[in-house]
């Protein structure tokens, strides 16, 4: 039997967002339209151009495209893992046996040895 994951340990993931925080206008589309609620807008962070920006809560992800499907400004860069990853609260993956390097970035953005 496979230990399941704890919610304090972390949680899986099948995607992750990367997102132009300098392009976007704040319009807000976005949180709507993620099914796993897993976008949220900043509140007193504001990019450059003075609008506020969404930001990915880690984990949850499922990499439907929903938010860069709706975004006007395209903003989104979204990754979907072959093999859903464990991934802490800070966004650090836990579970490196199952990562799959060949389609994927990790959730920090950077991108995942081949």
């Amino acid at each position: 039997m496979t230990e399941q994951p704890s919610a304090a340990r972390g949680v899986l993931t099948r995607g992750t967002v990367v997102i132009d925080s300098e392009a976007c206008k704040g319009c807000d589309l976005c949180i709507d339209a993620c099914p796993p609620r897993v976008l949220v807008m900043t509140t007193h962070d504001l990019n450059s151009r003075g609008y506020r920006y969404p930001t990915l809560i880690p984990g949850g992800c499922t990499g439907c495209k929903a938010c860069s499907q709706i975004c006007p400004d395209f903003v989104f860069q979204v990754r979907r893992f072959e093999t859903p990853l464990l991934v802490a609260p800070d966004g650090t993956i836990l579970d490196h046996d199952t990562a799959n390097t060949a389609t994927s970035q990790s959730p920090a953005g950077t991108e995942a040895a081949r």
